[in-house]
């Protein structure tokens, strides 16, 4: 895994901003840099630059990495799985390799077939190749944006980066906030791509390629997932169980190609079990190691199912316990690697998870993806109660909501009173909205009264996908949406931040490409199977897993936020979100946000989500706006007893 950047234009490459730009994504790839600039005599100039984090072909696998003539440059972030086959096809044909690793093969296709090489990739990348004879930047971004790729145009000239923060080392690069991207964030607890949080700057959309020639940049999709569960089918249930299985180990097997050690992350749940019986299955007896954090907190501690696994499958097993004191301490570290807002707090023990992990190996397989995929999240659940919510707007607004108000606050993880609240939140949205509103933090209504300034639409994408799915099925154009928003710009964020702090590679099985398209073949009834989600996988890894495993309702990588914030981030929160620093700072309305921190440590209603997005955002605009160049800040906080 490794970190790319990189500069496109009309003026001339300053080696130096070009150094700065790669090095500000040193911890994406500690292990070696390198740089490739091309100047031309009709004032056109290129740069690439890259860090790298060896994991295959530790010998010869620096980059940028050219063609045999050199007029190809490319720097390639990921890991290729079917590199291997590729490039024995590659050089049946011809081609000349001078590494071994998987990056020189994405070059010697591209001479075959152009960006649309990018079909026949099977794996997580983000590229840039420079291709001479046409003077174009080719920028490429795997199926399910897995890895990140930034981009802005700034006059005729591109900058591009894995992060953000390689092009604010540009100084032309545009820093104003974005009104939308505030707007999405607020909502959404992140801001999805196309949109950054600051105005100019771009990501890349999965399965998407961006083309800059002659100062102009087109982006155009390659890839969108499909679904063909209507076509008549004569296969059983326990075929299509059996075609997953063989499908599911094949997609661990490819993941575990590697120079360095490798290991999985394991919470005890069904997908990380899946995964480490799969790597059992395919590795030596004892070869697997895996990973776990416990917490103090009873409701939010996982650690014993992932021990029962472990033991199950003889893996040598790791694990430590974080005290919130520890995950606490983090907060300012988080603000330093986080380069735009970013509100799921189970970020936090991700990153826990990825440090530790790092201590014993370079690449870990994790579980996402299966969720999204095979309708895991109890939304999907609430989707089906949602649709028999038949209760009036006014009684719900004036009955059901100040009943629901009146149960008493806990802040246990999923408490009941959290989860009936949450429910009636959404229940009465439009059906494509109702998701985005159940896992985010402000609605439209509840902005208006929180910004200063007007706002757009934040449920933007949610509205596009939920309207152009590829698909009749209710739940099916439910899976869409997700893929294409949480999945892409929450959860693989999530992970790939987290762990790229660490210097540390993370793989995903469940987003094979080969995995992914049987599962667009899979009927939607054995996904949700009545109120059972993730039907198909649990009936695969029934009799593979300990008992209980397979079955155990999804808890998540929560931390205790809610009780937090009334003992030991109390300080904190109300220094970030002071009076005085609200109005100074002009983006939101002084007397919303205290009310809002008010109702909380007094116990009448848990705002943990919206008062941790806002949090979240003032410890990143401390760092990334009002000082970007200083460390980050320690905080104040509380160390006596609870309010």
């Amino acid at each position: 895994m490794c970190g790319i950047c990189g500069i496109a234009g009309r003026d001339r490459v300053d080696r130096e901003l070009l150094t700065r730009m790669a090095r500000s994504l040193y911890h994406r790839g500690p292990d070696d840099e390198g740089f490739f600039i091309r100047h031309y005599d009709d004032g056109a100039a290129v740069g690439l630059g890259f860090r790298r984090l060896s994991i295959i072909d530790l010998e010869s696998g620096n980059q940028p990495v050219g063609n045999e003539d050199g007029s190809l440059q490319l720097v390639f972030n990921g890991e290729i799985y079917n590199f291997r086959e590729l490039r024995r096809e590659l050089e049946a044909r011809g081609h000349r390799f001078s590494t071994a690793g998987d990056a020189e093969t994405v070059v010697h296709l591209y001479e075959d077939h152009g960006p649309l090489c990018v079909e026949r990739l099977n794996g997580m990348f983000a590229f840039a190749l420079w291709d001479e004879g046409r003077r174009e930047l080719v920028l490429a971004r795997d199926r399910f944006g897995k890895k990140p790729l930034h981009y802005a145009e700034v006059g005729r000239s591109l900058l591009f980066g894995s992060e953000l923060k390689a092009l604010l080392e540009h100084p032309r690069c545009p820093r104003e906030l974005d009104p939308g991207g505030l707007s999405r964030y607020l909502a959404l607890e992140y801001v999805p791509a196309p949109h950054s949080i600051l105005a100019g700057i771009k990501k890349l959309p999965g399965g998407h390629l961006l083309r800059w020639r002659d100062g102009r940049a087109t982006v155009e999709p390659y890839w969108d997932l499909t679904f063909r569960s209507s076509e008549t089918s004569s296969s059983t249930e326990e075929e299509y169980i059996e075609e997953f299985r063989q499908r599911f180990r094949d997609a661990v097997r490819r993941r575990l190609v590697s120079d360095v050690p490798l290991g999985a992350f394991l919470s005890g749940g069904i997908d990380s079990s899946s995964v480490v019986a799969a790597m059992v299955d395919a590795l030596p007896a004892g070869a697997v190691q895996t990973f776990s954090i416990g917490f103090g907190e009873q409701s939010f501690d996982e650690s014993a199912h992932a021990r029962r696994v472990a033991d199950h499958f003889g893996t040598d097993h790791h694990e430590d316990v974080f005290t919130p004191q520890v995950m606490i301490e983090l907060l300012p570290t988080m603000a330093d690697f986080l380069d735009e807002p970013f509100a799921d707090a189970s970020i936090l023990p991700t990153y826990l998870l990825s440090r530790y992990t790092r201590e014993t190996v370079t690449v870990a397989l994790g579980g996402d993806g299966s969720d999204e995929l095979l309708a895991g999240y109890p939304t999907f659940q609430a989707e089906r109660f949602a649709r028999r919510y038949a209760v009036p707007r006014s009684v719900h607004e004036r009955v059901i909501l100040p009943l629901a108000d009146m149960l008493p606050v806990s802040t246990a993880n999923f408490s009941f009173d959290f989860r009936l609240k949450r429910f009636l939140r959404g229940a009465a949205a439009p059906p494509e909205l109702r998701h985005p509103v159940w896992l985010g933090a402000f609605t439209p209504a509840e902005q208006e009264s929180l910004l200063e300034n007007g706002h757009p639409d934040p449920f933007e994408e949610h509205r596009r996908y939920y309207a152009s799915a590829p698909t009749t099925d209710p739940l099916e154009r439910l899976i869409y949406v997700y893929a294409k928003c949480y999945l892409q710009d929450d959860i693989l964020v999530k992970v790939d931040r987290a762990s790229m702090a660490t210097s540390l590679e993370v793989r995903a099985p469940f987003l094979d490409v080969e995995l992914v398209e049987f599962l667009g073949r899979v009927p939607p009834h054995l996904k949700l199977r009545g109120s059972k989600t993730k039907y198909l996988l649990k009936r695969a890894m029934a009799d593979v897993l300990p008992p209980g495993i397979a079955d155990r309702a999804k808890k998540g990588f929560g931390i205790p936020v809610a009780a937090w914030f009334k003992k030991e981030l109390r300080d904190a929160l109300q220094d970030e979100l002071s009076p005085d620093r609200i109005r100074r700072q002009g983006i939101f309305d002084p007397e919303t946000v205290q009310q809002l921190i008010s109702e909380h440590l007094s116990g009448r209603r848990d705002n943990r989500k919206p008062l941790w997005t806002l949090f979240v955002f003032q410890l990143w605009h401390r760092r990334w706006i009002e000082a970007p160049m200083s460390p980050p800040l320690p905080l104040r906080m509380q160390t006596g007893g609870a309010a």
